[in-house]
């Protein structure tokens, strides 16, 4: 049980991680996060929208973080590095931030779905899915999706090509469970065929070089002997 219970352990940390972090970095716009252990410690990767936030002024408010994070979860040499979100509508963590923000300020909860919908899709995403669940007009709890593309439900696409975020929205009526799935522009599916033209196969086809026909010697009549 020993192994077990280590495995648990570090689940949790995770987790624990996970949640002081969304809490430190909410002002600079949560994005994402990876934890990779090294023979050099632990590095720990932030993505955010403004990492300048985080960072502090010479990185006086990153060196705060490391040291707090190593003195609260017991964490060997952690590495934070802060990365810059280049395009946060196509991030899912971000849009559901974004959209619990948004029905926080009191925004109509089709509108604030649409509106986020809307705003992926134009964004080039392929596919993207809303998904809100609480109190949300009255005192029972209901679910409304907002849909727009292609979205995979199951199988390898859904846990590796489908982004998911999740952030709540807290209001007087109660919590309202706030997720966003996206699928990123550049995906490519398993199950994708493309049929090539004759222009695109004639393209490819490397180009093969005539042969070269070389000409053997004529030998010269050799005279009779006694002319």
């Amino acid at each position: 049980m020993a192994s077990e219970r280590k495995v648990i352990e570090e689940a949790t940390r995770r987790v624990l991680l996970k949640d002081f972090l969304v809490r430190e970095s909410a002002r600079a716009g949560f994005g994402g996060l990876d934890i990779q252990r090294t023979p050099m410690g632990t590095r720990v990767t932030l993505i955010c929208e403004r990492p300048g936030i985080l960072i502090g002024r010479r990185g006086e408010l990153i060196k705060q973080l490391t040291q707090e994070i190593q003195g609260r979860f017991q964490l060997d040499n952690p590495q934070i590095e802060v990365q810059e979100e280049r395009q946060p509508a196509l991030n899912a963590q971000l849009m559901a931030e974004k959209l619990a923000a948004t029905l926080e300020r009191g925004w109509h909860f089709r509108r604030a779905g649409h509106s986020t919908v809307r705003r992926i899709m134009e964004s080039g995403a392929r596919g993207c899915q809303v998904i809100l669940s609480g109190k949300l007009t009255g005192e029972r709890h209901r679910t409304e999706r907002f849909r727009s593309g292609m979205i995979k439900y199951c199988g390898e696409a859904a846990l590796l090509q489908v982004e998911k975020g999740f952030y709540p929205a807290r209001l007087k009526p109660g919590v309202i469970g706030v997720s966003v799935w996206i699928m990123r522009p550049n995906i490519k599916l398993s199950d994708e065929i493309h049929i090539k033209t004759p222009a695109e196969i004639a393209a490819m086809t490397p180009a093969v070089p005539a042969p070269v026909v070389v000409a053997a010697p004529v030998a010269e009549p050799v005279a009779p002997a006694g002319t």
